[in-house]
């Protein structure tokens, strides 16, 4: 059965100066000829009037692209119209594309999983590309791309044909026992190997998460006690009133968030209730959030008032995460504290001494935090996982080499199979072997047209 043909609009909100609407599959040739009355080169932009087949009616005056497969993106017969952007223009262009034998509008993500099923495309590239659409800032549009050009998927396929090769070596001592011709020691160059591939994957593995955490974003939370300036900080980070100031104690009762791009970095900014002793039971909530959200940020803010300095609890900590915290000693505008009249806790942190009002030393506060930045989620050629699933598939394959190391010799029945379940996790990460569970959840983020 012949596949269907598909066409969707891959450019952007209408009206534009130019709308882009594809068409891939075995009848886009055909869909063309139709409407532009001619073919052009392959990959060569023509001119043509385009007409309703129908009817005859011209429809406009468009440049044309013929792709034919496999050298398409999504390796199938590709055809391109770029028509003028108006909203009628693309309307009847679909019109006449939806009247055509064997096309049908495409599903979110469509031509991108052809491309994927035609080999063009591993899955960390398809992630790649839709971080790449998704992507905020500079860094994040970084590291998209590198994921797009095949980093990750390329270093996945590498690590997996050498574990065939190992997988190999120690099938020919199980199959080949009494063969003359076939060495004994197989077993040894094949676990050399896995060792080598376990220390590689595992060096991936320390890498902090700072592939997830970059492409999630860094959160940095301002706490402290009441009545410090964190919401006038928060302001004046997002450069707008996101929070109520007030010299009332107590006026952020809830946690505010506010998404910022600082230094090309994507970052969620936290403004989280004052720390103080209270019986409403609405604050006590609102401290308990504070706390909870901030044990968790990358970076805690802890803002201390430059005339109340003891004042100043101790800040935010927990068990499971401790985040780094710096000390930002603010109203400077009215007095200016050394650093001996600090609380102990507070000299033995990372400290700036700000005004939110004036905005006084505030540039210092902004290169610290854009240093942090880049020291802590730089995207750079040792960060390759990015997500989640890259993470676990390379976790499950490396206890399985580790499995295979921690047996003995005459068991090379156990070390095939722990390398072929190693093997299979690697084909899993870029979509080689056992995918149809993961493809509904990549693809139904896309927009239609891509």
């Amino acid at each position: 059965m012949e596949p269907s043909t598909i066409f969707a609009l891959s450019s952007g909100r209408l009206p534009a100066a130019i709308a882009v609407v594809r068409v891939s599959g075995p009848r886009a040739g055909a869909a063309l000829a139709g409407l532009a009355r001619r073919m052009p080169a392959p990959r060569e932009a023509m001119l043509a009037r385009l007409r309703d087949p129908a009817t005859g009616e011209p429809i406009d005056d468009a440049l044309v692209l013929w792709f034919p497969g496999p050298r398409s993106e999504t390796g199938e017969d590709t055809v391109e119209f770029h028509l003028h952007g108006g909203r009628a223009v693309v309307a009847a262009v679909l019109s006449v594309l939806g009247g055509i034998e064997g096309l049908r509008p495409a599903e979110p993500g469509e031509f991108t999983k052809r491309a994927f099923e035609n080999g063009k495309l591993d899955l960390t590239g398809v992630e790649g590309l839709a971080d790449l659409i998704g992507a905020e800032t500079e860094a994040q549009r970084r590291q998209a791309f590198r994921q797009l050009a095949g980093l990750l998927g390329e270093r996945a396929e590498e690590w997996r044909t050498r574990l065939i090769a190992a997988l190999a070596l120690v099938e020919a001592i199980i199959d080949f026992p009494d063969e003359g011709d076939v060495p004994h020691d197989l077993a040894a160059p094949a676990l050399a190997i896995a060792g080598e591939l376990r220390d590689e994957i595992g060096a991936l593995l320390a890498d902090q998460r700072r592939g997830e955490r970059l492409r999630e974003g860094p959160v940095v939370a301002i706490a402290g006690p009441v009545n410090v300036g964190k919401s006038s900080i928060l302001n004046r980070l997002a450069g707008r009133s996101a929070a109520i100031v007030s010299p009332h104690a107590g006026t952020t009762r809830d946690v505010i968030e506010v998404s910022l791009d600082l230094g090309g970095y994507p970052v969620t900014v936290l403004d989280t209730a004052g720390i103080r002793d209270s019986e409403d039971p609405v604050e006590q909530e609102g401290m308990r959030r504070a706390r909870e959200r901030a044990s968790q940020a990358d970076l805690v803010l802890w803002v201390v008032d430059a005339t109340e300095p003891g004042s100043a609890p101790l800040p935010i900590d927990s068990r499971e995460h401790s985040p780094e915290t710096w000390g930002v000693v603010n109203k400077c505008d009215i007095i200016q504290m050394d650093s001996g009249s600090y609380p102990a806790w507070l000299r033995h942190h990372k400290c700036v001494m700000i005004s939110a009002k004036t905005g006084e030393s505030f540039d210092k506060l902004l290169q610290m935090l854009e240093e942090f930045l880049v020291a802590n989620f730089s995207p750079n050629e040792s960060v390759l996982i990015t997500r989640e699933r890259h993470r676990r598939l390379l976790s499950i394959c490396h206890k399985a080499l580790e499995r295979a190391l921690g047996e003995t010799a005459g068991r090379e029945e156990i070390i095939a199979e722990e390398l072929r379940l190693a093997a299979r996790d690697l084909g899993r990460l870029t979509g080689r072997v056992d995918v149809e569970d993961v493809l509904d959840v990549i693809f139904r983020d896309f927009c239609i047209g891509k």
